[in-house]
């Protein structure tokens, strides 16, 4: 059996596919080959998604795959409306004008070029809402089984990777200079800047007094790791009480500082330990949308008629 590719990840198979020679025009041939749960699938529909496979992933798929393939779709369609994750032809025609959207052309355009290779847009949102439905279906159902605990991460990227750091909260603030403004004028707002750094001794002091202060702004927090921030001002972080502002410089916006609200230990999300997250809830993701899938199809009825 095949696993199909994600909506997501036909978007680039298809920017690459349509650029290839046009294929035959498709037989209009009804005949049924399988029939799952009393739903259909005819050669034409075998015809249509051979022609989809094909154009995503530059292979020719056997027969049997194809049909593999929209068995599975059936049997992930009705799953589906057994829990109640059915979406409607709103939701799938927003999905395609997304997918064109991200192809940086229209979704008349997109249909179209699919039309050219003998493919019915019908075709490609039939599989993005059964691949819409699965998704949900096993994100929703299993969510805690996906769940990848931080040990887990920890114990995948090993000690040495565990770096703890620190985590700072600043709200930056602003002094402004309209441009062109004379050097003493500056000079005038930097004295100012060094006046208001001795008045200060919490956020919420900050807070106070520069949301009062004409021609100063003082702007929403931000949340950073020693990881995330250059040396330098790690080092300016570091060096300053809690509650206090960083020393002012002049910018192309006037007169800023930072003024630090909270720091304390962490231990930093690196890259690493990202990319180790990822993967690991890949492999319980394709691993119990596997296990889910096998099962459904076993109670499925599926009653082959002309292979």
């Amino acid at each position: 059996m095949t696993t199909q590719m994600p909506v997501f990840r036909l978007l680039l198979a298809i920017s690459a596919g349509l650029i290839l020679t046009g294929l035959p025009a498709p037989s209009r041939a009804q005949n049924i080959v399988v029939m799952v749960n009393g739903d259909p699938i005819t050669d034409f529909d075998i015809e249509q998604r051979s022609k989809l496979d094909t154009l995503t992933t530059q292979k020719t798929p056997s027969r049997e795959q194809v049909i593999n393939e929209l068995i599975d779709d059936k049997v992930k369609l009705k799953e589906g409306k057994k829990y109640g994750v059915d979406p409607t032809i709103s939701d799938v025609n927003q999905s395609y004008e997304g997918m064109a959207q991200r192809m940086r052309i229209s979704p008349d355009q997109l249909t179209k070029s699919l039309e050219v290779k003998g493919v019915r847009p019908e075709t490609l949102k039939s599989r993005m809402k059964s691949e819409m439905v699965w998704t949900s279906l096993v994100r929703g159902r299993f969510k805690e089984k996906l769940m990848v605990g931080e040990r887990d991460v920890a114990q995948a990227v090993g000690d040495k990777l565990q770096i703890e750091g620190t985590e700072y909260k600043m709200q930056p603030i602003v002094l402004i200079v309209p441009r062109g403004s004379s050097p003493a004028f500056v000079e005038t707002r930097h004295k100012e800047a060094e006046t208001y750094r001795s008045r200060v001794g919490s956020c919420e002091e900050a807070n106070s007094l520069f949301r009062s202060t004409p021609n100063a702004t003082i702007r929403d927090s931000v949340t950073k790791t020693s990881a995330e921030l250059p040396e330098a001002l790690r080092k300016v972080l570091d060096d300053i009480p809690v509650g206090h502002l960083t020393a002012p410089e002049v910018t192309k916006a006037g007169i800023e500082m930072v003024v630090l609200c909270s720091r304390k230990p962490t231990m930093i999300d690196t890259p690493k330990k990202r990319e180790v997250r990822d993967k690991m809830y890949q492999e319980k993701y394709e691993k119990t949308q596997k296990a889910y899938l096998d099962d459904l199809r076993k109670a499925a009825m599926i009653e082959y008629r002309n292979r």
